[in-house]
């Protein structure tokens, strides 16, 4: 991929990601702005959802009031905390504030590259949220399990065709920037949906590390144990 017009794969991936999984994408932008104006109404509340405390705390919650977002991952439906003594609106929601496009450009990355909670934090501190440092590591795990589960998802049904591709990027590792393989597999299901079915990053671009993501991909094919099984045709004998 060379070039400086061609995109890179995390960009490819970010790209398909809206395009093919913009349901995955939007119902975490959506978890992720819930927790957010749930971690900051119980700082202003000074209790937590549903604690019982004594009443010098400086207000009370008072229900739920839906408002629609439009996104670039598409509309979500927020329900946003009210109070009973005074009120509360998401500065996110402010007009003229970009906070939609750093949102959905951090929950794209925790599903190309993992959940990072250094950026996380750096969006809430951009947002001007009041949310503690430890909300912010519960976000973050629970971002974490979302995006674990959409990459280790089983792969039913059959999968006619397969793309692979690696590049060799720069990513943050530990603390420091380190060459690493990036690799996607992008295929097309049965039903003529695509789909990314596989991510991953490596030290490098070696027969082992291939090797062993492709071995990934065929552990989450219900009843399969070889890797040609990822785009062969159902048999009468695999069905016995």
């Amino acid at each position: 991929m060379a070039g400086a017009d061609r995109m890179t794969i995390e960009q490819v991936v970010r790209e398909v990601l809206l395009e093919d999984h913009a349901d995955v994408v939007r119902e975490s932008v959506r978890w992720v702005v819930q927790q957010l104006m749930e971690s900051e109404v119980s700082e202003l509340v000074g209790a937590e959802l549903g604690e019982r405390r004594p009443d010098d705390r400086a207000t009370h919650r008072n229900g739920y009031r839906s408002r629609r977002w439009d996104t670039r991952a598409g509309e979500i439906e927020l329900q946003i905390p009210k109070l009973r003594q005074g009120s509360y609106f998401p500065s996110f929601l402010q007009p003229r504030k970009r906070s939609e496009q750093a949102l959905v450009a951090v929950v794209q990355q925790a599903y190309v590259c993992g959940v990072s909670t250094r950026r996380v934090d750096q969006l809430v501190e951009s947002l001007g949220l009041r949310v503690s440092r430890s909300e912010v590591s519960r976000i973050c795990a629970g971002l974490d399990e979302q995006v674990e589960a959409f990459r280790t998802r089983p792969l039913e049904g059959r999968y006619p065709y397969l793309f692979v591709d690696a590049k060799v990027e720069k990513v943050r590792d530990g603390g420091r920037v380190a060459r690493k393989c990036v690799v996607i597999a992008h295929a097309v299901h049965e039903t003529g949906r695509r789909e990314i079915i596989g991510l991953d990053v490596g030290e490098a671009e070696t027969e082992a590390f291939w090797r062993e993501f492709l071995r990934s991909l065929v552990k989450r094919r219900p009843g399969r144990c070889a890797a040609g099984d990822l785009r062969r045709p159902s048999r009468p004998e695999d069905r016995a």
